[in-house]
């Protein structure tokens, strides 16, 4: 059945579109390093890693997903995301995962949040580990894109916040460690506004990680 599906529609890799497969061993191998350090522009108070720069096979196949719902490859993006938080996490501690909020019109048009998918993957690699989907944003934000670091200031201000009334001591254990995670960090607003609206809500975040850093 593989081989008739790909006669009828053929795979490419979604890092370098390279014919018969959706992500190559060569494209895998620029998300398979330790985490890298990063200092973003607006600073959310916590220590942030990234997995590689927005360029090459990691932008091509974050783009792919968002844009041409490549939702094969929330899997392999899963995976990166999985040993990054390996290198990162205290395997004595519970670990919870915390997707970065999306837009819902822009989650429609794509079929589904990427992010969180990428995060349910990951989870699912470490043991201890659960995803926590608790942030939203309100109605009113705009496409970041093509947003300075002001203009996105503005866009996100006060307009993240927690989606649930649970206290956190029932969502996940108090020893947890909790990391929030996306696929691009930009300027950091994002990050910025997620922590301030989790600590609202008496959730401490230890890091932040991203598939990239542009």
């Amino acid at each position: 059945m593989g081989e008739l599906l790909d006669l009828v529609l053929p795979r490419t890799c979604g890092g370098c579109g390279r014919a018969g497969t959706g992500w190559c061993a060569d494209c895998a191998g620029a998300l398979s390093g330790p985490p890298i350090r990063i200092r973003p522009r607006a600073d959310p108070g916590v220590p942030c890693w990234a997995l590689a720069a927005y360029r090459g096979a990691p932008r091509a196949a974050v783009l792919a997903v968002k844009e041409h719902c490549r939702w094969d490859l929330t899997k392999p993006l899963g995976v990166a995301l999985a040993r990054g938080l390996d290198h990162l996490r205290d395997t004595a501690r519970p670990l919870i995962l915390i997707p970065a909020p999306t837009r819902r019109s822009a989650a429609r048009l794509r079929g589904g949040d990427p992010v969180a998918r990428s995060a349910i993957v990951a989870a699912s690699w470490l043991p201890g580990c659960r995803p926590v989907r608790m942030l939203r944003m309100r109605p009113g934000v705009r496409d970041s894109v093509g947003l300075g670091r002001s203009d996105r200031q503005h866009n996100l201000h006060g307009r993240i916040m927690v989606a649930t009334t649970r206290p956190p001591g029932v969502l996940f254990p108090a020893n947890a460690e909790v990391v929030l995670v996306d696929d691009v960090l930009t300027t950091g607003v994002t990050m910025r506004e997620s922590v301030r609206a989790l600590a609202d809500a008496e959730v401490t975040v230890r890091a932040v990680l991203v598939t990239c850093v542009a």
